[in-house]
C-alpha cells in the first residue's frame, strides 16, 4: 500500500476558476471540488477534455461550496465513467443542484439560439452539458453535516468547517494518517451583511490556500452612500441601473442593502426588478437554511417585498419597456450569459444606462473587458458598441482581501510543511507568497496547472 500522497492540480491553479484536486492516497483517490473553467478562450476549452486520470475509480467528490467553477464539471464527470458519491452540506448541494440544473437550461438554450441564428462554427453546436445529465450527477448528492468528522477508512477522514464565502460553503480539512491537510475553498469576510463570519483551522500540515485577492485589499467604502449616489444619479439621468449579479450570494446582499437604504430613506422607492431564475431559487435555500446566515424571518420577508421578481422571458421585456428609471438585477456576475445579457442588448448604448460590476471579474470575461473600459461588447454573434457609464464596487465581493487572508492563516498553530496557493491570477498569487512567507516564514508553493507534488504521510 502506498505510503505517500500524491495531489494533482487539475484546475484553479495559476487562474482563478475550474477547482479540482485530485488526492490519491493508500486505495483511495478523492476529487476536492469539481468545477467549470471561466474567462479566457484557451481555459473555456479545457471544460471540453476529460479528466487526466481514470475517473471511474474516484471514490468520491468534496465539494467546499456550490459556485459554477467548483461543481460546473461535474456532469462531464458521468461520461468518464464516475460512480462515487459528491459530498456536501445541505445547503451546498441545494445551491449546486439549483446552479447545475440552471446552467444546463442555459447551455441548451444558448446551443439551441447558435444552432437557429447560425453564429456557431460548430454544425452543430451541442451544449455543454444538458438538464438530463445535470439531474443525473445530482442523484449521487450526499449531505454531511458541517463541524464533523467522517471516516472514509480506518486511516482517512474528512470534517466541512463554515468559512462564510456563500451560504453553506466551506473549507475542508482531510485527516491522513493524523496529517491534515486543508482546503481552504473560497474564503469569505468578516461582518458581512448576511453570513456569519468565517472559522479558520487550528492546524494544517499541509494548506491548500485561495489567492483570489491575494495582492489587493478592498477598498474602505461606505457601500450604502456609493449605492445612494449611484441610484440618484441614475434616477437624475432618467435612465437605468442594470447590474450583473452572482445569483448566489450577491443579488441576495445587494437585495438586503437596496431595502435597507429605502428603509432608511436614503433613496426614493425606485423600481427593483430580480431577474434571475437561478437568484430566486436560491432565495428559498436561504428560507430553508435559517442557521447558516444572519437574516430574521422578517428581515428576509421585508427585503424580498421590496423587489419584483421577474417570473418569465416575457417579463423581461416588459421590464425592458418600462419607461421609468429602474434598477434591475440580472445574472451573470462577469456577464458571461444569463438574462443580463438581453438588457445590455437593449440598453448598453445608451448614454443614460449605468452597468454596475458588484464582484471580482475573471480574466476573459465580458465582465472584465467592461471593467478594463472596453467601448465595445460582442455577444449574441455581435458587437454592441458600450455607451454607457460603467461603474465597479469591489467592497461587495463575497473573498477575503489580503489582510482577510493573512488572518485567517493567524490561528494556525503549527508550522505547515508547505502552502500551495491557487485559485488566483499569478500576480495576486505571487504577492500573498511574499507576504506569507514575510509574516510567517512559512513554505510557499504556487502549482502551475496539471502539476502534481508527492507528499510524505
Amino acid at each position: 500500500m502506498k505510503k505517500s500522497v500524491k495531489i494533482h492540480f487539475f484546475g484553479a491553479s495559476g487562474v482563478v476558476t475550474g477547482s479540482k484536486y485530485l488526492v490519491e492516497v493508500f486505495d483511495k483517490i478523492i476529487l476536492v471540488d469539481c468545477g467549470m473553467f471561466q474567462g479566457l478562450k484557451e481555459l473555456r476549452e479545457l471544460n471540453w477534455h476529460d479528466l487526466p486520470t481514470n475517473v471511474s475509480k474516484i471514490d468520491m467528490v468534496l465539494l467546499t461550496h456550490g459556485h459554477l467553477d467548483h461543481v460546473g464539471y461535474l456532469p462531464r464527470l458521468l461520461k468518464q465513467g464516475f460512480k462515487g458519491k459528491i459530498i456536501g452540506t445541505a445547503p451546498t448541494l441545494a445551491i449546486a443542484e439549483i446552479i447545475l440544473k440552471d446552467s444546463a437550461k442555459i447551455h441548451e438554450e444558448e446551443a439551441e439560439k447558435a444552432n437557429k441564428e447560425k453564429y456557431t462554427k460548430h454544425s452543430p453546436a451541442k451544449p455543454y452539458y444538458t438538464i438530463k445529465e445535470a439531474e443525473e450527477i445530482i442523484s449521487l448528492f450526499e449531505v454531511e453535516l458541517e463541524d464533523k468528522w467522517i471516516s472514509v477508512s480506518d486511516r482517512i477522514s474528512f470534517r466541512f468547517q463554515y468559512n462564510g464565502h456563500i451560504i453553506g460553503a466551506t473549507f475542508i480539512e482531510l485527516d491522513i494518517d493524523g496529517k491534515r491537510y486543508v482546503f481552504s475553498g473560497d474564503i469569505g469576510r468578516q461582518s458581512d451583511f448576511l453570513l456569519n463570519d468565517p472559522k479558520s483551522p487550528e492546524w494544517a500540515d499541509y494548506l491548500f490556500l485561495e489567492s483570489t485577492y491575494g495582492n489587493k485589499l478592498h477598498p474602505k467604502e461606505n457601500i450604502e452612500q456609493v449605492l445612494s449616489t449611484i441610484i440618484k444619479d441614475t434616477i437624475h439621468k432618467k435612465g437605468n441601473l442594470i447590474i450583473p449579479s452572482f445569483a448566489v450570494e450577491r443579488l441576495q446582499t445587494l437585495m438586503y442593502v437596496l431595502w435597507k437604504l429605502y428603509d432608511k430613506n436614503k433613496i426614493p422607492n425606485i423600481p427593483i426588478f430580480v431577474d434571475s431564475p437561478m437568484g430566486n431559487n436560491v432565495l428559498d435555500v436561504f428560507w430553508r437554511f435559517p442557521k447558516w446566515h444572519k437574516l430574521s424571518d422578517g428581515e428576509y420577508k421585508a427585503m424580498c417585498n421590496h423587489v419584483t421578481i421577474v417570473q418569465s422571458y416575457r417579463e423581461t421585456w416588459e421590464t425592458i419597456d418600462d419607461p421609468r428609471s429602474k434598477i434591475i438585477i440580472a445574472g451573470s456576475g462577469m456577464v458571461t450569459g444569463g438574462r443580463v445579457l438581453t438588457y445590455l442588448k437593449q440598453m448598453i448604448d445608451e448614454p443614460s444606462t449605468t452597468v454596475l460590476l458588484v464582484g471580482y471579474q475573471a480574466e476573459g470575461t465580458r465582465g472584465r473587458q467592461l471593467q478594463d473600459g472596453a467601448h465595445e461588447l460582442k455577444f449574441f454573434g455581435r458587437y454592441f458598441p458600450v455607451k454607457a457609464t460603467v461603474k465597479s464596487i469591489e467592497s461587495l465581493s463575497a473573498h477575503a482581501d489580503q489582510k482577510g487572508l493573512i488572518n485567517w492563516l493567524s490561528t494556525i498553530k503549527n508550522t505547515p510543511e508547505n502552502v500551495f496557493l491557487v485559485h488566483g491570477e499569478p500576480t495576486a498569487s505571487n504577492t500573498l507568497r511574499v507576504k506569507i512567507k514575510d509574516i510567517y516564514n512559512w513554505n510557499v508553493s504556487i502549482p502551475k496547472l496539471f502539476d502534481s507534488v508527492v507528499l510524505n504521510v
